[in-house]
């Protein structure tokens, strides 16, 4: 049976952690491990989730980070510690599950079935007969980003910067989490990149090939996310940074 370890960075979330879900999930799901990875909260946040890790022990763990290292590194020493275990998938999903823990199934099963795919992203795509809700504003500029990142890649991804993927663990892929991120926000980006640099000159399939876009079927837009209009500035310059270290030879 194939297993799956999901990392959940977590910052000050301690008002809109909801327990209840992800006890339920834990309950209900004996091949998902839930990681939640406090990011030096200085709230309630590290003693709210060590009573959802009591509930389930066995299917629920917390990673404290003694300080505050971004969400981008949250991820990756999470993700370190979930390959550690070795299960058959890694990812990781937002706190606020604005995507459902319910989809966790469907990306596994997209993975058990095609052995081609590395990588399942969680797309957010408006189409007829979904329940996908984004703020007007954030779309277009999610839009606008999503496009000027795939043609820095050069990979043709919709939605680079959804909160909900799942990785096939191998240690090709533990070995690109080793260095620290420098994208900040922008570190899905940064992960395809690195795929991008380490398949150039080789045999292996290009990334577009082991990509999968998930077009979810319900996501929302949930109150007291963290970043701001002026924070896309920051996320240009991060942009050329990951450009200029990984593709631009």
């Amino acid at each position: 049976m194939s297993t799956c370890v999901i990392v959940i960075p977590c910052y000050n979330e301690a008002q809109r952690l909801d327990a209840g879900t992800f006890q339920s999930f834990a309950a209900a799901n004996a091949d998902i491990h839930l990681l939640f990875v406090d990011d030096g909260s200085v709230d309630a946040t590290l003693s709210t989730l060590r009573a959802i890790e009591a509930s389930h022990p066995e299917r629920i763990s917390v990673l404290a980070l003694s300080k505050n290292v971004g969400k981008a590194e949250a991820v990756r020493h999470g993700l370190l510690e979930a390959c550690g275990s070795r299960p058959t998938y890694v990812g990781f999903w937002d706190a606020d599950l604005a995507t459902p823990l319910s989809d966790i199934a469907e990306f596994m099963r997209l993975l058990d079935q095609r052995a081609e795919i590395e990588m399942v992203f969680g797309a957010r795509v408006h189409l007829l007969g979904r329940s996908v809700r984004r703020k007007l504003g954030r779309h277009y500029l999610g839009r606008v980003f999503a496009t000027v990142a795939a043609f820095a890649l050069g990979v043709g991804v919709y939605d680079t910067q959804c909160g909900a993927k799942v990785f096939r663990v191998s240690d090709a892929f533990v070995q690109r989490l080793q260095e620290p991120f420098i994208g900040g926000w922008i570190f899905d980006v940064e992960i395809i990149a690195r795929e991008v640099r380490a398949r150039r000159g080789t045999g292996l399939p290009p990334v577009s090939s082991i990509i999968y876009e998930f077009p979810l079927t319900v996501w929302r837009d949930v109150a007291g996310s963290k970043i701001k209009a002026l924070d896309w500035f920051k996320v240009a310059v991060s942009l050329g940074r990951i450009y200029f270290r990984y593709l631009s030879s």
